[in-house]
């Protein structure tokens, strides 16, 4: 997951209602063509938002991150997971795929063992997907799969996460169409008890680049995923401990300012974790705990030390 910028409540039951029956209209009735049209003059506050009675523990605590270009993570999920368990983490977001893979699982046997293994130390597994949303169909069926999939003995991921940041569809307003239409989409396959995170990108990096994502959807995402993941990456804008703090800080004020955004579980992204160290990391533990997420991750496992993992333990479980 890399974010594309320079730089992770209770919600009305009427209103979530509407939400789901379009969602599963769509899956059942809507070609691509009539979800276009759906969708046509629709703004990010018309979304209305599901209803979910799915339990977001999986994205609180300690979480941290293997991609799909973390060979030494891939090669041997057992040492990894362990690992991992030895420094207190409580969720592996683990990456299937993305737009571009020649398959929907980089390796379904590994990915497997990440899951058998992460359950057998007591850890969560939430999948995540990068979509380019050039291509509805295939997106859908990849995130399908994530979802459905199963290990030999039954097994399951504990949630998934949608990567909401590739700029490929342009003009801005068919990318958003296009993500409005699959996250709909994604909604009607997990159904409302499934756990859904939206992965996007930091406030702080969107209000300092323009034209990236400059009318982003914060209403519909808020409205129809569980738990949102801001790429805070405080590495791409600040050094030192006090400005990190700030540079959380001030995601979490933008985001929680935005529509639907006040009060939604919120597990929060900090910096690249090869490219900060156990200062920078202790004071966005701080900002965390200051600004009442459920969960706190840096990007990504292989990169982070010892000294990191040492004051990342204070994320509160």
């Amino acid at each position: 997951m890399t974010d594309e910028t320079p730089s992770p409540a209770p919600r009305p039951a009427a209103l979530r209602t509407a939400i789901i029956i379009a969602a599963a209209a769509l899956v059942v009735v809507a070609a691509a063509i009539g979800a276009a049209m759906l969708f046509r003059g629709s703004s990010p506050k018309s979304i209305a938002s599901t209803i979910s009675t799915a339990s977001v523990d999986a994205y609180r605590g300690l979480g941290t991150w293997v991609d799909i270009f973390d060979e030494r993570a891939w090669k041997d999920p057992a040492a990894a997971v362990a690992d991992m368990a030895s420094h207190g983490v409580r969720t592996l977001y683990l990456q299937t795929g993305n737009s571009h893979a020649d398959t929907a699982f980089k390796d379904v046997a590994a990915t497997e063992a990440f899951i058998r293994e992460s359950h057998a130390h007591g850890m969560r597994v939430v999948a995540w997907y990068l979509p380019y949303l050039k291509d509805e169909a295939l997106d859908l069926d990849r995130v399908t799969q994530a979802i459905r999939f199963r290990t030999p003995d039954g097994q399951s991921f504990d949630g998934f996460a949608l990567d909401i940041e590739s700029s490929s569809v342009k003009p801005e307003s068919t990318r958003i169409l296009a993500l409005e239409s699959l996250t709909l989409k994604i909604r009607a396959v997990a159904g409302p008890a499934y756990a859904l995170g939206g992965i996007i990108p930091s406030p702080v990096g969107l209000a300092r680049k323009s034209g990236y994502w400059d009318a982003f959807p914060y209403a519909m995402v808020a409205n129809t995923y569980d738990v949102l993941l801001p790429m805070g990456y405080y590495t791409y804008h600040a050094k030192g401990a006090g400005p990190v703090y700030t540079d959380a800080k001030e995601n979490m004020r933008m985001l929680r300012a935005e529509p639907g955004c006040a009060t939604i579980p919120v597990h929060l992204i900090g910096g690249l974790a090869g490219e900060t160290n156990a200062t920078e990391t202790e004071a966005f533990v701080r900002a965390v705990a200051d600004a009442k997420c459920i969960g706190a991750s840096l990007y990504d496992w292989v990169g982070t030390g010892a000294s990191e993992w040492k004051v990342l333990g204070a994320v509160a479980p």
